[in-house]
Formats: structure tokens, C-alpha cells, sequence
């Protein structure tokens, strides 16, 4: 039996999840089924049927040096592949069933400031080719706040220009529509009519894709950060940015001018409303800095501290 086989099939067709997530899946589980066969504690993955074979795992992965999160990430990969196995009859037992992974810090996602962005924004020569279409790239991740994957992906048809707004095909094969505004309306007619059609002729490859490569052919998310990157260098920062740090701060951005928690759930494409949620302690940190430097009265205080220093240190 070829359980991995059998087990992508069940990614694809149950779980609806990506190519890139299904081979972090095969290799946790390759991982664990060498471990079994080079400790020679089990033939295969199959033949794993004792609890104390997953604490063995732990406790290797923990010697080996891996990080709480990749720890994480390879016992809930397999926690999945034996529930699967166990709901079809091939076991009778999931092993990492009741296994604890390491508690993980949670970080705060990383954001730009509306600042950084707008410089990033002048830094871009619209006047080229290359450079239009790098300006389009940047609007479209920071005012729509799509992930890489969705902006690689995403086809003419679905561009609803008359409407406003972009089918966006989201992750585990969920669609949403974002909106756009009249600047990204604008650009991104130009960009089909003129500047897309420059990039295409460059190539006789067919392609309904909307962003294309230098040579005119689809646009990978590889390619995608290098022209992240290439902006970075063109405004001579020394810091880095990825797509998801500027999906990050779409949705900060909006938080700190007042939407509504739900309405950026649906506008990210988060299934569940706790994943939103760590937005607002972002937005809660900015709003206090804001406060702490812009209220009257806090200002005022940062006067009568210095004046109270002033006055103390002259009686010392």
C-alpha cells in the first residue's frame, strides 16, 4: 500500500490544501518513517503503533536542535497523517494523538509605516516598463492585501475593473472579492493595455496570467520578491520586506483608521476570526504610541518631567 499516495490524494481532495504546504506534509512524514527505519524501531510509519515511538521523535527533534516551531509544525503534520490513517481503517491507533508540542512565542506580525511605504511608492519610476508594472505590484499587495500566491495566480478574468473590484482565489481553494480603488482602477488599465502587451510580445508562450516577467512569461512568487527587493535597492533601504509583511500592514492600516475586525477577516480571506485577531494588538501598540506623542495633556507631562528634573537637579 502506498499510504503516501494515499495521503496526498486526501490533501488534494479533502483538505483543499497547496502544493507548497502538501510537500512540507511528505517530508515531515519521510522524516519520521527514517527516523523509524535508521533507529530500526519500525519497519515504516504503518508499523508505528506504541505511544512511546512519538515521545522518542520529541525527544529527538528537540536533541537534534530543530525550533519549537518546526517541532510543531512536523508532530501536528503527523498528528494529521495517522488521524486520516486511523478514520480509514488502515490503524487502529494515532500515536502523536495525545503528544504536547512546544508552546511557541507568539510574535506580532511585522509592519511598515505609512511613511515607509509612501517613500517606497516615490522611489519607483513609472516612466518604464518594468517600473509601472513594479508600481502596480507594490499598490496591489499593500491596498489589497493579497498573499503571493494570489497575486501570481491571479488571471484577467479575474479583474472585475467596471465593478471595483478582484475574485481573489484564496487559500484551501477559497474565493473572495477585494475591492479596489480609483488609482489601482486607472493603472490597472493602463497596465493591460499598454504595458502588459509590451511584456507579452516579448515571448510566444500563451498566458492568461496578469503579471508577467521581464521576458513576458508568468510571474512565480520567487520572482515576486526579487522585485520587492529591487524596489528596497531603488529607495536605498537596508531593510527587508516580504509580500506578507505588506498584507500585514493593509490590515494594520485599516485597523488604525477604524474598520471593523470582521470586515478585514473577510478582505485577508481568514476562515477563522482569531487568525485577524493579532492585528489588533499591532494596531493597539501604534494607536498608544500615537497617543503617548500626540495628546496635549501627555505632552504636557513630558514638559513637567523636564522642568521638575531641571529644578531638582539645580537643588542637588
Amino acid at each position: 500500500m502506498n499510504y503516501f499516495e494515499l495521503f496526498d490524494d486526501y490533501l488534494i481532495t479533502i483538505k483543499n490544501y497547496s502544493e507548497n504546504t502538501r510537500v512540507n506534509y511528505h517530508k515531515d512524514l519521510e522524516d519520521f518513517d527514517n527516523f523509524l527505519k535508521n533507529e530500526e524501531l519500525a519497519e515504516n510509519v504503518l508499523d508505528a503503533r506504541r505511544d512511546r515511538l512519538a515521545r522518542h521523535y520529541l525527544s529527538y527533534l528537540e536533541e537534534q536542535g530543530f525550533s519549537k516551531k518546526s517541532i510543531a509544525r512536523k508532530i501536528s503534520s503527523l498528528r494529521t497523517f495517522y488521524n486520516y490513517m486511523k478514520k480509514e481503517k488502515y490503524l487502529d491507533v494515532n500515536i502523536f494523538e495525545n503528544i504536547e508540542t512546544p508552546k511557541i512565542p507568539k510574535r506580532l506580525p511585522k509592519v511598515i509605516s505609512d511613511n515607509e511605504i509612501d517613500y517606497l511608492f516615490e522611489a519607483i519610476d513609472k516612466n518604464t516598463v518594468l517600473g509601472f508594472r513594479n508600481y502596480l505590484i507594490l499598490d496591489m499587495l499593500f491596498s489589497c492585501g493579497l498573499r503571493a500566491s494570489e497575486l501570481t495566480n491571479m488571471e484577467i478574468k479575474d479583474l472585475q475593473i467596471s465593478r471595483k473590484e478582484i475574485l481573489i482565489h484564496g487559500k484551501g481553494s477559497k474565493d473572495r472579492y477585494v475591492p479596489i480603488h480609483d488609482n489601482l482602477v486607472f493603472d490597472l488599465k493602463e497596465y493591460l493595455t499598454s504595458i502588459r502587451t509590451k511584456l507579452i510580445s516579448k515571448t510566444d508562450k500563451e498566458t492568461q496570467k496578469v503579471f508577467l516577467n521581464y521576458r513576458g512569461e508568468e510571474l512565480t512568487p520567487r520572482g515576486l520578491q526579487k522585485i520587492i527587493k529591487k524596489i528596497l535597492n531603488d529607495a536605498n533601504e537596508t531593510y527587508k520586506i516580504t509580500p506578507h509583511m505588506l498584507r500585514h500592514s493593509f490590515a494594520t492600516t485599516l485597523l488604525n483608521h477604524g474598520a471593523d475586525l470582521r470586515v478585514v477577516q473577510e478582505l485577508l480571506g481568514h476562515e477563522h476570526l482569531k487568525s485577524t485577531q493579532v492585528y489588533t494588538e499591532v494596531s493597539n501598540k501604534v494607536l498608544k504610541e500615537k497617543y503617548e506623542k500626540l495628546h496635549p495633556r501627555m505632552m504636557k507631562n513630558d514638559k513637567n518631567r523636564e522642568n521638575n528634573n531641571w529644578t531638582r537637579n539645580k537643588w542637588i
